[in-house]
């Protein structure tokens, strides 16, 4: 196998990768072998048909597809190791030559890691943080208490209020059509949470248990499924159950049940000094964000497309994730948000954008200041995730591969970066200007 690489415009890269014509024909052979046994040939019984016969009868490519499939993967990885280039997307395949007898040639177009012109990071002007702690804010975390504190009741001699939870079956219809996804049962809605599509939970205040209540709302033109999209709906609404939250008294009783003080006035007090603590290392997320920022806005580089749009789609399918920990599928997201692939892509790409700027600047940071994680240090750190994960020191080693202990060595001299240029940082006063 060969490659060759082709420096484009914007960070872009081609690779020609040449497989030779000997691995070419065993793939081929491979997909014959594989496929053999679903093919029928007249003549012969179904799976003994030989290679020359089937590729007589449905063309000599028959097996191409699947065997250019199974050797791009495998040829691209050899590829990426051989050109000593650091590529940050997914590579855009294209088949240059695919002929029985000659060598496989096919194309990869990726994005290189982009170099980085480091601007002033050291001294940079950072906004000061507030750390006082104001009566509301207490009053704020005591409420929140009190609601993790609170039982659910049901109502029965009223409607809907705002705030309610209230179950429900539903149908949608449109032009009087019910339509697919539109129904539900006994489904749990707080009424002002924003869940639903707008304008349908504010139509439910006022709805009685066991009474149909139909919601008009219309579909947002960019609705995820387009056959809705822009449209008028009707649900037909039956409450079944209303809950509400009754919260316990603001008392010394109440702080003996939730802490371990006597009076209200003492819970107070330790409410205030956790909320400082809270507050000082919020600041210093702050003062770290603010100072990475500024890096960035001091620094030039250009962040190829393709870059971008790898980063996208990791975010998209690391958000999938964590709804789909939660008992929601992409699919039901989006049918209830109103949002489409194409929406939530645009949504994700300034975050994707602001994490790409900072990994590079912050790498190239630790690459100027010579930071350099020491062996001791991942020990420390390999501990710290034993501990985090409850598991043995050994186990972990035995899982983290070379590749993944460089990585962390990548990870923590990013933050030893972070630290450096917040600590070196100056705190001042925000203005009016600053704060709009």
């Amino acid at each position: 196998m060969s490659v060759t690489v082709e420096k484009l415009e914007k960070n872009m890269a081609k690779l020609t990768i040449e497989v030779s014509a000997e691995e070419l024909e065993k793939a081929i052979q491979g997909a014959y072998l594989k496929q053999k046994s679903k093919i029928n040939i007249p003549g012969f019984r179904k799976g003994k048909a030989p290679r020359a016969m089937i590729e007589k009868m449905y063309g000599t490519g028959v097996f191409y597809e699947d065997a250019a499939n199974a050797l791009i993967p495998e040829a691209y990885s050899k590829a990426i190791d051989e050109c000593e280039e650091t590529i940050v997307s997914q590579p855009s395949i294209d088949v240059v030559q695919l002929e029985k007898g000659k060598p496989f040639i096919f194309t990869a177009e990726v994005a290189l890691k982009p170099e980085v012109t480091l601007g002033e990071y050291k001294g940079l002007e950072v906004p000061m943080s507030e750390l006082e702690v104001t009566e509301d804010e207490i009053a704020g975390e005591l409420k929140k208490e009190q609601e993790n504190n609170s039982r659910t009741i049901d109502v029965d001699d009223r409607a809907v209020a705002d705030g309610d939870k209230a179950t429900l079956d539903f149908e949608g219809f449109v032009d009087g059509v019910a339509f697919e996804g539109g129904k539900g049962t006994d489904y749990p809605l707080t009424i002002g949470s924003g869940s639903f599509i707008p304008g349908f939970e504010e139509q439910l205040i006022g709805a009685k248990i066991g009474e149909e209540t139909e919601v008009n709302v219309t579909f947002p033109e960019e609705y995820q499924d387009e056959s809705l999209a822009g449209k008028p709906a009707v649900f037909k609404c039956t409450v079944k159950k209303i809950e509400v939250k009754e919260l316990p008294e603001l008392d010394d009783e109440f702080a003996k049940d939730v802490s371990e003080f006597d009076t209200l006035e003492e819970y107070k007090a330790d409410v205030k000094k956790n909320l400082e603590e809270k507050k000082a290392e919020a600041a210093k997320r702050a003062k770290e964000d603010a100072a990475v920022d500024a890096a960035i806005a001091n620094a030039a580089m250009e962040i190829p497309d393709a870059m971008l749009a790898t980063q996208v789609n990791q975010m998209i399918e690391d958000f999938a994730r964590r709804i789909q920990s939660q008992g929601l599928t992409m699919e039901q997201y989006m049918q209830f948000t109103g949002t489409t692939p194409a929406t939530l892509q645009e949504q994700m790409k300034p975050q994707a954008l602001k994490r790409i700027q900072s990994r590079l600047v912050l790498e190239k940071i630790a690459e100027v200041e010579n930071i350099e994680i020491s062996e001791e240090k991942v020990e420390e750190e390999i501990a710290k995730m034993a501990e985090m994960y409850k598991m043995d020191v050994e186990k972990i080693k035995e899982m983290l591969g070379d590749a993944e202990k460089e990585q962390m060595k990548t990870d923590m001299a990013v933050q030893e970066a972070v630290t450096m240029i917040a600590e070196a940082a100056k705190e001042v006063e925000k203005t009016e200007s600053a704060e709009a």
